[in-house]
């Protein structure tokens, strides 16, 4: 039988901890954690999930802002909003939501956001921080929600087979990082598998203790590509049709779930796995950010 790991759930939790330790940093410090979203464009899914962290902040005690940009915003615009905010004291947190129109440079845009008020985690010195595992510095928020699962949850990581698939810098690239670390939690010998790999991913995935899939290919993961008795974890969120839906789609991860949890010790579901933990982790490092700021 396998365990549902219930990101959901475990999110509720977090966030109603880092609610806890808001309160009692605002008493005691008297300064309001605040973090400034950045949307440009109108993209329907932007829209939603800056809004549904806009309203988690609101119930954690923080003080938000969205700034809303039209399409045709200049790069230059944009960098001098950015620059304001990182002048701004009472600002703690920046957060631009990606992707950005194709005529923004968002390589710029990362570089622009003071590295301790990047709580994505995305500064090239926030990354080089994290691949030493040194200093001050920010995770991005969904490996950190990850991490967060596989702590809480007790997965055991030392001396483990890890295999993440999809080498991004907002999941890949910081996750594998960051379980190859010589730290509690972490230990793992780890596999970056990509789409190099070919026909032989499999392979790859097969020999996984923990199956980490951030593919963003839906259904990708079957059950003969997963070794019997391994934790999965599913980051994926793709959209496919379904005529049975109202809305005529449903949202899938990157591994089939329903053959997978038969054979799985433990698997995340899609939805209410992985998303929630990042929003929860968006939250966290906001408070860290201002806690830090305010040293």
């Amino acid at each position: 039988m396998f365990h549902l790991l219930d990101g959901r759930a475990l999110s509720e939790t977090i966030r109603a901890e880092v609610k806890q330790e808001a309160a009692t940093f605002i008493l005691q410090t008297g300064v309001i954690p605040r973090i400034v979203f950045i949307l440009v464009g109108n993209t329907p899914a932007s829209e939603v999930y800056v809004a549904n962290k806009g309203k988690s902040s609101e119930e954690s005690g923080f003080s938000h802002e969205t700034v809303r940009l039209s399409e045709q915003v200049t790069e230059k615009e944009l960098l001098q909003l950015i620059e304001q905010l990182n002048n701004d004291s009472k600002t703690h947190a920046i957060l631009c939501q990606l992707p950005l129109p194709k005529h923004i440079s968002e390589e710029k845009v990362i570089e622009a956001i003071a590295p301790h008020k990047d709580i994505d985690g995305f500064h090239p010195i926030n990354v080089g921080r994290l691949s030493i595992g040194r200093g001050d510095f920010f995770v991005p928020c969904t490996p950190l929600g990850i991490m967060e699962m596989i702590k809480r949850e007790k997965i055991e990581t030392s001396g483990m087979h890890v295999v993440v698939v999809g080498r991004s810098n907002i999941v890949g690239k910081p996750l594998a990082a960051l379980l190859a670390q010589k730290a509690d939690g972490a230990n793992a010998i780890v596999t970056l598998a990509h789409t190099a790999a070919g026909n032989k991913l499999g392979e790859y995935t097969r020999s996984a203790d923990i199956l980490i899939a951030a593919m963003g290919a839906p259904l990708a993961i079957t059950r003969d590509m997963v070794k019997p008795g391994a934790v999965v974890i599913d980051v994926g969120m793709n959209r496919i049709p379904d005529a049975s839906k109202k809305s005529g789609s449903r949202l899938v991860g990157d591994v089939d779930f329903e053959s997978v949890k038969e054979i799985a010790s433990a698997i995340t579901p899609v939805p209410g796995g992985v998303g929630p933990m990042t929003i929860a982790m968006v939250l966290r490092n906001t408070l860290t950010a201002a806690a830090r700021q305010t040293r």
